[in-house]
């Protein structure tokens, strides 16, 4: 029998205990709760998780792991991300895998195959007299997941840079009104700067996986704040179009989520437009076990509309998506062909067969 895999990505939208944050943990566990149950996810990445310090004690996961509660995903495998000078996670924004199946290994990213670029702003009061370095905050986390016949899943989860301007020193009158277009602008562009990094960062780390093993199975997951289209995804993508070398062509991700219709394919509200901005892109040798997409945007809330009074909704903002997969029973993995010549798929049954 085949063995069915549902891998999911959720942004639960700072998901913490705070007692000054409306709504409370207590408001919305019992929101998100079924949502979480309702995925039924083996491998689920999350975004915007909380950690809390208390009583001197180290940060955890805590208000993740109370949601957790009474869930499958209470016994699952777990891997975070974490602060490199604390080796603790970080106070907000971790990212989060969990896994029915075990985690043979993990690591995360930060600056470790694109280094922080440096720029000088044009706009800034008092003036930049000299470039500084542009970083972005959240690593790339990293996992290897071996499923039940004995194939590994590279799952990588991510959350890119939003859309929200980087601060200009002198061109805000309150955090969210801007005096200057201008100043508007180059916030907007260096956002971008760290978006775009990010991705280039993480098209590296796919094509180390690829250097390794041409035919690594790759599922890269989470909140991208871009549409499938948009840049920063096109450069995680590799597409031939772009690229212009069909040698190219087996390294290129794909984007579960357009087997979807177009009328319900979005995964979060801005200004009343449906966007698709939480993917699941997956390597050519994961989508030959590829079956469908879901996004679970019945309930999404519009928090976007400008001037109008502000509602503190218990749900995210962003909806799940999941990708469904049957992988096959029996482990298969990439063979050279003689003296090191081009290789093919084979079946390991205890004496190897082709698969055809």
């Amino acid at each position: 029998m085949p063995i069915k895999l549902r891998i999911a990505t959720f942004n639960l939208m700072n998901l913490d205990d705070r007692r000054d944050r409306t709504p409370s943990l207590e408001e919305r566990i019992p929101i998100l709760r079924p949502q979480l149950v309702r995925l039924d996810a083996d491998i689920l990445c999350l975004q915007e998780v909380c950690g809390q310090h208390k009583s001197g004690r180290k940060v955890r996961l805590e208000a993740m792991n109370r949601l957790l509660e009474c869930t499958p995903y209470e016994g699952y495998k777990k891997i975070n991300t974490l602060d490199p000078d604390t080796r603790e996670p970080f106070e907000h924004h971790n990212l989060v895998i969990l896994s029915r199946y075990d985690i043979v290994d993990h690591d995360q990213y930060l600056h470790e195959y694109a280094p922080s670029p440096r720029y000088q702003k044009v706009t800034a009061l008092p003036e930049e007299r000299e470039a500084r370095e542009i970083s972005w905050e959240r690593p790339i986390l990293h996992a290897k997941v071996r499923l039940p016949n004995e194939m590994v899943v590279n799952v990588i989860n991510l959350h890119l840079k939003s859309r929200r301007p980087t601060n200009i020193q002198g061109h805000k009158l309150t955090p969210r009104t801007w005096k200057t277009a201008s100043g508007w602008a180059e916030g907007v562009f260096i956002s971008s700067m760290k978006r775009i990094g990010q991705a280039l960062e993480t098209r590296i780390l796919i094509d180390h996986l690829f250097d390794r093993d041409p035919c690594a199975l790759i599922a890269v997951c989470g909140d991208f704040n871009e549409e499938f289209d948009e840049v920063s995804i096109e450069a995680i993508r590799g597409d031939v179009e772009n690229t212009g070398n069909m040698d190219l062509a087996m390294r290129v991700m794909v984007p579960t989520e357009r087997n979807i219709p177009e009328p319900a394919r979005y995964s979060l509200l801005h200004n009343g437009r449906g966007k698709m901005l939480d993917h699941i892109l997956v390597s050519r040798t994961m989508l030959a076990y590829f079956k469908g997409s879901e996004v679970h945007n019945e309930l999404l809330h519009d928090e976007s509309i400008v001037f109008a009074s502000k509602i503190f909704y218990p749900e995210s903002d962003h909806a799940p998506v999941i990708a469904r997969f049957e992988m096959p029973e029996t482990k298969i993995k990439w063979a050279e062909g003689p003296d090191g010549g081009e290789g093919g798929y084979q079946c390991i049954k205890g004496e190897r067969e082709e698969c055809r």
